[in-house]
């Protein structure tokens, strides 16, 4: 152990594993997810401009999700010391002010790469860089409370990639139909991060980020959370069902349906379930984004 921490001290230069471990890439998956759901949902061809494609998934997961990722740990290296000590920061395998220096980089890389996407692109990744900063960073920090940090989050992870990726193959602002779906999951997608913030339990109580497992306890914050998650599921059902999209809404009800059953098994043991939830409901929940997403296509 003595050996261990004695390298750790003297290391000047972070692990390269160490670098893809602070990035995060198993999170990178919901906002490309989101960007496709964009794209399809323009109705835009995509060989029409694969380029386009291609940019805005690598923007919106290893770069701007990355970024924020890096940004999230600098920032939370002291929760981290608490919760998680074998991340990279509090490990010492990325020493110094190197965690800072990374995020720092990659978001000037995330500008330069929106760039090449056009005034929408651009715009929607100054606001994503801008609010991951917010989001971590003090003194606005909104990671400290249980409702505006997880909403920010959600609207970058769903909302905001979705509107983009619509946004950039339409080249112009999407049509409105578009952005109340991409709105109604960001919506739900807050339950999504409520749940999420059960791993740092221990450390937020001793830190001061206010999380809603923290403030409800977790299980008043498992319950909010569900019904955060369907509520929205449920208007986006009725809306495809008034927009004449009965197949499209049916299977999202049948999604939902599932949902409702892993909930269940969700609130018997919300603290020790919510991991399982993450990989099980989830999964779910975003397969019903892309049904909506060809559901909505059709329409614009």
């Amino acid at each position: 152990m003595s050996v261990s921490l004695g390298i750790q001290a003297s290391r000047r230069r972070p692990e390269p594993r160490a670098i893809l471990t602070l990035i995060k890439p198993i999170t990178w998956f919901p906002p490309v997810w989101a960007y496709l759901c964009g794209v399809v949902s323009s109705g835009v061809p995509v060989m029409s401009a694969p380029w386009l494609v291609l940019i805005g998934m690598v923007l919106a997961g290893p770069v701007v999700c990355g970024m924020s990722q890096a940004a999230n740990d600098w920032c939370d290296r002291h929760v981290d010391a608490i919760n998680e000590p074998h991340r990279p920061i509090p490990s010492g395998r990325i020493p110094g002010r190197w965690g800072l220096w990374i995020a720092l980089v990659m978001s000037a890389a995330a500008l330069a790469l929106g760039a090449t996407l056009g005034p929408w692109g651009f715009g929607a990744t100054v606001f994503g860089v801008l609010a991951a900063w917010a989001y971590s960073a003090e003194p606005v920090r909104l990671k400290k409370s249980g409702w505006w940090g997880p909403g920010l989050v959600a609207l970058c992870y769903e909302g905001l990639p979705w509107f983009t990726g619509a946004a950039v193959l339409s080249a112009g602002a999407p049509a409105w139909q578009i952005v109340v779906l991409a709105l109604l999951y960001a919506v739900g997608a807050h339950g999504i991060m409520t749940l999420n913030d059960f791993k740092a339990l221990e450390g937020d109580r001793q830190t001061g980020v206010n999380s809603l497992p923290v403030t409800l306890g977790p299980e008043r914050a498992a319950r909010v959370a569900c019904w955060v998650m369907a509520l929205p599921q449920v208007a986006v059902i009725a809306l495809l069902t008034g927009w004449g999209q009965v197949y499209h809404a049916a299977a999202i009800a049948a999604l939902l349906g599932v949902q409702v059953w892993a909930m269940r098994v969700l609130l018997s043991d919300p603290k020790g379930r919510a991991p399982w939830y993450n990989g099980t409901g989830v999964t779910l929940y975003v397969s019903g984004m892309m049904v909506a997403a060809f559901a909505v296509r059709t329409l614009v």
